[in-house]
């Protein structure tokens, strides 16, 4: 058995060894999802306003809470610190060692500009959260409340503080499966939800468990966009008679909808999609040699529409958006928290007044698939599997860069580690149910270094 904590073995337990390193591979894993794969060799500083990484914030230097430091410069330049782990934060930059530190210089990059002013703080920075303004863990309480972030602001919120109201139509509580884990993929608090009310005029697919505002407005609108979709759905049809060269356009598009590789229609509405699909279908199931003179100039702009989205380089405008000409259907929004489904990301319309709405409410990002943090870990996961593959090969080159003798000393203390550990774990300080003491494993460095004079 392996003791938790050697010194004070009864009071700390015990676990076997088998747990002990599947907790410690857990750990590990966790502590590379927060920092992104981050090695913490380089200051970030260089790379700008980064999409998404981890945040510390220096309570030593900036007890105001008004500046963040990258992994890097957390490791290097304010070892011994009070530090708070902020997790992630978007479109930030390093702040070690500017106006904000005093005459605090940053080790690795001493010259930066005197201020980020692009960076957005709050009273995480400080170690505050939800709108309680409390500290996590509370040192207050004995167990821990879970806590969940929205994704616009990233502060962190308890349950019991997110407004909820007993006439809300879908409950007071955060939607859960019957095992009690939550069903939404992201979050929006209840004071960032007005600057989203633009979502209500989506489907209620994009909702979990139908949720919608109070005013009714996503059930109205929905409608309305299915209806642009089913009109466009039927001008798509006209072209079953379309001439070969429009047939060809539309295959085009058809291969752009399934190809994995860049340049494909994810950018485009779920409503301009569906046109594209629907040309293809007619134009699969056509008969060669129709007659090229069927086709009205309407039929030739929804091709020439489908056409444009495989080269555009900008957002073209949906035909009859329904969201960003729009805004002002609900003009009755109450702030409210925002539970969203899985991918609801994917719906939202890229068309011109979309995009620029996005950019008036300063919530771009959102069409951005790296802004996630499921996009984020799952970066850091492939950094963690190539780091492991590469110390692997650096270590199997290492044994057969070594002559013949080396090879055999390092397999021999190989097997002598192995066998000592084992007569450790399966006789312990007193029978294989006790516990390993300090005192067990510097027997165990004792013989294993006795061992090795006696080979010398």
């Amino acid at each position: 058995m392996a003791s938790g904590g050697f010194e004070d073995e009864e009071a700390e337990g015990t676990v076997t060894i088998n747990e002990f390193i599947e907790q410690m591979d857990a750990e590990e894993l966790a502590a590379d999802l927060v920092l992104g794969g981050d090695e913490g060799d380089e200051c970030t500083y260089p790379k700008g306003y980064m999409k998404r990484q981890a945040i510390f914030s220096c309570i030593t230097c900036t007890p105001d809470g008004n500046a963040g430091i990258c992994t890097a410069c957390c490791l290097s330049c304010h070892d011994g610190h009070e530090l708070l782990e902020l997790w992630t934060k978007r479109n930030f930059r390093c702040d070690c060692g500017n106006s904000k530190f005093g005459t605090l210089a940053c080790k690795l990059l001493p010259s930066k500009d005197v201020e980020n002013s692009e960076n957005s703080y709050n009273h995480n920075f400080k170690g505050l959260y939800c709108t309680c303004d409390l500290p996590y863990p509370d040192p207050n309480v004995e167990e821990q409340v879970e806590m969940i972030q929205c994704c616009l602001c990233e502060d962190w919120f308890h349950e019991e503080h997110l407004g909820f109201k007993p006439s809300d139509s879908v409950g007071s509580q955060i939607p859960r499966d019957e095992e009690g884990e939550p069903i939404y993929e992201d979050f929006i608090c209840q004071n960032c939800s007005p600057v989203c009310s633009f979502l209500t005029l989506y489907p209620k697919k994009l909702w979990v468990a139908g949720q919608v505002d109070s005013t009714g407005c996503a059930n109205a609108c929905s409608e309305t966009i299915e209806s642009n979709k089913t009109n466009m759905d039927a001008e798509a049809g006209q072209l079953e008679n379309g001439t070969e060269a429009e047939k060809s356009v539309m295959r085009k598009c058809s291969e752009k909808i399934s190809e994995s590789e860049p340049g494909h229609l994810d950018n485009c509405s779920e409503a301009e999609k569906s046109v594209v699909r629907k040309c293809s279908e007619k134009m699969n199931d056509s008969e060669p040699g129709q007659p090229e003179t069927s086709t009205t100039e309407a039929e030739k702009s929804v091709v020439q529409n489908g056409s444009d989205k495989i080269n555009a380089t900008e957002p073209v405008a949906a035909a009859g958006c329904a969201i960003g000409t729009n805004l002002n259907s609900c003009p009755d929004f109450e702030k409210k928290p925002l539970f969203l489904s899985k991918n609801w990301r994917n719906i939202l319309c890229r068309c011109e007044k979309c995009v620029e709405m996005y950019n008036e409410r300063k919530v771009s990002y959102l069409l951005d698939a790296e802004d996630t943090i499921v996009e984020y870990e799952k970066k850091a996961k492939e950094k963690r599997t190539e780091k492991l593959e590469k110390q692997e090969g650096e270590a199997l080159d290492l044994l057969n860069n070594l002559d013949h003798v080396a090879k055999v000393e390092i397999l021999h203390g190989i097997k002598d580690f192995k066998d000592e550990l084992k007569g450790l774990l399966e006789s312990g300080s007193g029978g294989p149910s006790k516990a390993i003491t300090a005192a067990d494993i510097e027997q165990m460095f004792s013989n294993l270094k006795n061992k090795r004079k006696r080979m010398e």
